[in-house]
């Protein structure tokens, strides 16, 4: 495939702007679909959350494009962490940001020192295609409790009605556009969804009167403490499947590049997450990852220059620094956020399907079970209720409850102990 630029080629500055644009709009979904669902959970205020989240985004960005894998790839935050946050919150979210820290610590340590060939071993394409379609699966109560949210002024059965005839007519529209349109799909999914909903229910909370234009968040260093065991391991666990997802998305671009070095690029790539990850546990956000849909987007534009992604790091560093516009993009209904966190997620099942199909992952009954039984067992649990989970012992609860740490777990075990293929004679 031939491109218009380049790894380090720099384009002009109109052609810069006007990549740089489109990357943007791919950029700024993802941080503020997970962004309003996480600072949801923590309680407090939306804004100064969305403000450090977009900030850390745009740093380790521009980090990886100058000093990690200096590759075209788009970042933002890790939804497997939202699995981890989501079965931590009994604990504290201040066990909950040094778990990030020390995940990320251990994250960035090994991949500096070249480990990462041995826990590739462990990944096999039908444990990472189980990755995939697993954090699809066990999202499916937060994204259910999204489109059924109407914010106590639409009952549960419009706001339901709402998403399922958005939901249809966001996959009819990703069916029919192409090239850019279609990349760019989940921003005016945004737009678009928020318009309708406020045309039919009515106006959104807008941002508190007096908010600044410009203005940094006050706290920006957030509170620790040492974190149980449990809590521990599930987000260790976690953090196994972001460098899966970060070494696959990092692989997947400098492959359809042809970039060389890539043994050193994955390392210094992998390395800045996880220094990414210890500022997000620092500043109490989500940890970040280099997002897999980066090689469709560079297909789409004939631009595989690194340097198209300045312009969106820095806008998202001048959005952080704004209360007001981060009020107004924090104010998307939560019927519109569900249904595109579900496009989202599907693309997420697909890439699983599509891995799985590759590398001929699912060829016996055996092989089908070592997906089949996670994904379900996974699920399960995702949806236990409160009373059945608050039985289990704390130290227990993080692991038992969280969907994804099971789901995986049983994946692994399946793999590489109950149907491990042995050599014949």
């Amino acid at each position: 495939m031939r491109f218009s630029y380049g790894i380090d080629d720099r384009p002009e500055p109109a052609s810069l702007l006007i990549f740089g644009l489109q990357w943007l709009a791919v950029s700024v979904p993802a941080t503020l679909i997970i962004g309003n669902v996480v600072a949801g959970l923590y309680g407090g205020p939306a804004i100064p959350y969305l403000q450090k989240l977009f900030l850390l985004t745009a740093l380790v960005l521009l980090a990886q494009i100058y000093l990690g894998h200096r590759l075209p790839l788009v970042v933002g935050p890790a939804t497997v962490l939202l699995i981890g946050i989501l079965a931590s919150l009994g604990a504290g979210f201040e066990v909950i940001n040094a778990s990030i820290l020390i995940g990320g610590l251990l994250l960035a340590g090994i991949a500096a020192a070249g480990l990462f060939e041995y826990l590739k071993r462990l990944f096999t394409p039908r444990v990472i295609a189980v990755v995939l379609m697993l954090i699809a699966f066990t999202l499916a109560p937060v994204i259910l409790d999204l489109i059924i949210d109407g914010g106590g002024a639409v009952p549960a059965t419009h706001a339901f009605s709402f998403g399922l005839v958005f939901a249809i007519a966001l996959f009819v529209a990703n069916g029919v556009l192409k090239g850019i349109w279609r990349s760019t799909l989940a921003l005016w999914a945004i737009i678009l969804g928020t318009l309708a909903y406020v045309l039919l229910f009515g106006a959104v909370p807008l941002p508190p009167e007096g908010t600044a234009l410009f203005a940094l968040p006050g706290n920006l260093l957030a509170p620790l403490a040492v974190p149980e065991v449990g809590v521990l391991v599930a987000f260790l666990i976690c953090f196994l499947a972001l460098a899966i997802n970060d070494l696959g998305s990092i692989q997947s671009v400098g492959g359809l590049l042809k970039a060389d070095t890539m043994s050193e690029r994955t390392n210094r790539g992998v390395t800045v997450t996880g220094l990414g990850n210890v500022l997000a546990g620092l500043t109490g956000v989500i940890g970040p990852v280099n997002f897999s849909l980066s090689p469709g987007i560079i297909a789409a534009t004939g631009c595989a220059s690194r340097f198209a992604l300045v312009p969106a790091g820095v806008a998202l560093a001048l959005m952080a620094a704004s209360p007001l516009v981060i009020g107004f993009m924090g104010s998307i209904p939560g019927p519109v956020i569900g249904v595109v966190l579900i496009y989202v997620m599907v693309a997420q099942i697909a890439a699983g399907l599509m891995l799985g199909q590759e590398s001929s992952a699912v060829r016996t009954f055996d092989e089908g079970l070592i997906i089949g039984v996670p994904l379900l067992l996974g699920t399960v649990v995702a949806f236990l209720p409160d009373a059945v989970a608050t039985g289990f012992p704390a130290t227990l609860r993080p692991l038992i409850t969280n969907g994804f740490v099971v789901g995986i777990l049983a994946a692994l075990v399946l793999e590489h102990i109950v149907y491990r293929q042995r050599p014949e004679g």
